[in-house]
């Protein structure tokens, strides 16, 4: 039985811990939240701490769950691994490309395991997304966004994920990864625009944005983030890879929108065009939702743990992907292309 110590109870938070109440793997020994927070009823029975140093100096959890807010991710691993715990981290991995990096090394110096919350690693559309457009071979052209039309509780947590970090980044990681796993090309240029299109953000954030990327292959990817209440619940969702044999799509169903959460992870159809061949349409409808899939990342966690699995590349590929998106960010706020020099490799 793994003890498991949660640190942020939002919605990916309180999404891990329930995954870690069900599971047999797993038994919770406290959970770490700043402030007060409604919790499920199946919930409600565990101790909640306000301090997070505290709570991992008493607790002393074989592993720690951190869903915080981006900024305190570095050094709420860092410390967890000191303190003798493997490590779940929610993406972005950190706020800095050093700080990611430095997660990295010590999680090489400590021999403490740290996943970090790629959930599309754990759904079968995206595998199989990511393998056909393998077997297709390259070079690649990647159109992928994730635009969510938030208001209400939704628009708060944006606004506050946004006073430290931008749509891009943030989402962006995640479709990054995919590009990387589909192509193993090195990513080498990155150029980025944003707007801010709300009074309701800090004066140095945008909250639209998309960027493109280049890799040594000659691969090419387009992603595109945007958050709030204006963002259109047309054309939000496009997940396409293009090669010159042809193409792999994620479709949904017409009536599919951008503020149901289950949206941004579920899928309908994928469609695989092969060129002079026409197109296969495969049925991906019964698939894991939200919850589901946050199981499956921490049953691979468990695994990592009890199978001593070598997550070197696990990680080095989450500290590229990152890269990636904090010079896309780069790029948005000085106006330049920012070359990488193989970021992560």
């Amino acid at each position: 039985m793994i003890r498991v110590m949660v640190a942020g109870l939002g919605t990916m938070g309180r999404s891990h811990a329930l995954a870690y109440h069900e599971s047999p793997d797993f038994e919770i020994a406290g959970l770490v939240n700043r402030s007060p927070v409604d919790l499920p009823q199946a919930l409600q029975g565990y101790e909640i701490s306000t301090d997070y140093h505290d709570a991992l100096a008493r607790l002393k959890p074989d592993l720690v769950c951190i869903a915080t807010y981006t900024q305190s991710h570095a050094e709420y691993a860092i410390a967890a691994m000191e303190a003798g715990a493997h490590v779940f981290v929610e993406k972005p991995l950190a706020g800095t490309a050093e700080d990611a990096q430095a997660v990295a090394d010590c999680a090489a110096r400590t021999g403490r395991k740290v996943v970090v919350g790629y959930i599309l690693r754990h759904h079968p559309s995206w595998q199989r997304l990511i393998a056909e457009a393998r077997a297709l071979g390259g070079p690649f052209v990647f159109r992928l966004n994730l635009n969510q039309q938030s208001s209400g509780a939704t628009w708060e947590v944006h606004k506050a994920l946004m006073e430290t970090t931008s749509p891009i980044v943030d989402c962006g990681v995640h479709y990054v990864d995919v590009m990387c796993q589909i192509t193993d090309a090195a990513p080498v240029e990155v150029r980025g625009m944003g707007l801010r299109l709300s009074d309701e953000i800090a004066p140095d954030m945008y909250n639209y944005g998309h960027f493109q990327v280049l890799f040594a292959d000659g691969s090419v990817g387009w992603y595109e983030a945007g958050w709030g209440p204006m963002m259109s619940n047309t054309a939000f969702f496009v997940k396409d890879v293009v090669s010159p044999n042809g193409a792999v799509s994620i479709r949904m169903p017409e009536d599919a929108r951008s503020d149901d959460h289950d949206t941004h992870t579920r899928t309908a159809t994928l469609r695989i065009h092969r060129k002079g061949r026409g197109a296969e349409d495969i049925d991906m409808t019964d698939e894991p939702d939200h919850n589901a899939l946050c199981a499956r990342e921490q049953a691979f966690m468990a695994r990592a743990i009890t199978e001593d699995m070598d997550l070197s590349r696990h990680l080095r590929d989450a500290v590229r992907s990152l890269a990636v998106c904090l010079a896309a960010d780069q790029s948005v706020r000085t106006g330049r292309a920012v070359r990488l020099d193989g970021a992560g490799q």
